[in-house]
Formats: C-alpha cells, sequence, structure tokens
C-alpha cells in the first residue's frame, strides 16, 4: 500500500473527494481485492487526516466495496469467480424476464436513457476510462429490472450490484478491445426494444460464456 496514493496530484481533504480516489483506486485496480487500506499510510499519501478517510472508508463500506473487520482494518471486498458464477446463472433466468417486462417502457418514455447510457458506455470504453466504463455497465442492466415495475426483480439486481461492480472492474481490463463491450450492450438493447427476448437469452447467454471463460483462464 506504501505510495499507491502519491500520484495524487490535487490534495484532497473532504470526505467525499477522499472517497472519490479511494473508489478510483478500488475500480482501476490500483488497490486489489483482499488488500488491506492501511488508514496510516493513505493519510500520508494523501496528506491528510484520519477523519475524512474513515468517512470515505464507511462510505465505501456502505457501497459494498469494502469491508471492515474487527481489530484487523479495512479490507477491499473479494468476489469469487464461484459468486460470479451464481450470479450469471439466476441472471440468465430472471434478466431476460426484466427485458421482457421494461420493454415497453423503453420503447417509450426512457428511451432516451437507454440511448445515453449506451452513448457513456461507449465513451468510457472507448477512452479507457474503467471507473466509469463499470458504472456505465451497470447502469444499462439496472434499467432492465427498476423499469420492470416488479420489485423482487429490483431487489434480486440490489443484492447484486456491489459483487458486479467488482467483477466488471477486474473483468474489464481484460479485453483486448474494451470497445467490444459497448458494442455487445447495445446489441442487447436492440433485442429488448425489438421484444426478441429469446435472442436477447442467447446474447446474454453467448456474452456471459465468453466472460467467465476469460476469467477461468486468468485464474489457472
Amino acid at each position: 500500500m506504501d505510495g499507491k496514493f502519491a500520484w495524487q496530484e490535487q490534495r484532497t481533504t473532504t470526505p467525499d473527494g477522499v472517497y472519490r480516489v479511494l473508489r478510483t483506486a478500488i475500480l482501476d485496480g490500483t488497490v486489489a481485492p483482499g488488500e488491506q487500506l492501511r488508514e496510516t499510510h493513505i493519510a500520508a499519501d494523501l496528506g491528510i487526516s484520519r477523519s475524512p478517510l474513515r468517512e470515505a472508508l464507511t462510505k465505501l463500506e456502505e457501497e459494498g466495496l469494502v469491508v471492515k473487520i474487527p481489530f484487523k482494518g479495512s479490507f477491499v471486498v473479494e468476489v469469487s469467480a464461484r459468486d460470479v458464477a451464481e450470479i450469471a446463472s439466476i441472471r440468465m433466468l430472471v434478466e431476460p424476464y426484466a427485458a421482457e417486462l421494461s420493454a415497453p417502457t423503453l420503447r417509450g418514455p426512457e428511451r432516451l436513457r437507454l440511448k445515453q447510457t449506451i452513448e457513456e458506455l461507449y465513451r468510457a470504453t472507448d477512452t479507457n476510462d474503467i471507473p466509469a466504463s463499470v458504472d456505465a455497465h451497470l447502469r444499462f442492466h439496472r434499467l432492465f429490472y427498476e423499469l420492470s415495475g416488479n420489485s423482487a426483480l429490483q431487489s434480486l439486481w440490489n443484492g447484486w450490484e456491489n459483487k458486479l461492480r467488482l467483477y466488471f472492474a477486474a473483468d474489464h481490463p481484460t479485453y483486448s478491445n474494451l470497445h467490444e463491450i459497448a458494442v455487445e450492450h447495445e446489441r442487447l438493447a436492440e433485442l429488448a426494444l425489438n421484444g426478441d427476448i429469446e435472442s436477447f437469452r442467447q446474447e446474454m447467454a453467448s456474452q456471459f460464456h465468453n466472460a467467465l471463460s476469460g476469467e477461468s483462464q486468468n485464474q489457472s
């Protein structure tokens, strides 16, 4: 951890500023899953006191990116391949249904929101901005659950989102061409808007297979 935040050119002393610095470091891989966030070292790197740092760590814990272990400290949450595979197996069953339920709204009043989310994903992937690409990736899928009108589906997504955030943060840098993520999701959007839910399901299966195959190869 020593010196990992020394690159920060603009010193930030507010809890929100510290939160953004730490969050970016977690999502771009500067701080790895399972790594301890040592308060003394981070405070020295950023030139801040412990108070805003602790507030930032609490916010990260609430977001599910950090876990605090009594008498040990704060650590970046780890997401196992099994966690991701189990979530993917359920998403394969329910996300096409969420897409089907949300399609009328996405074709109507929320079409612009869907379009903007895809544009944000293209912009982030084309500039290799990993944190922004992760945020846009999650917003895209969240739309189906949020606009489904089904509270059980929304609860499922809320339960997965933080684990998926960490998984995407590790997965996005493995793409030889990050732009392909945006292309894949634009294809999913078109299928959902056209009401072709079976093709949507098949496209999801293909994307999951490619992502999880890459993950298993990286771990072998």
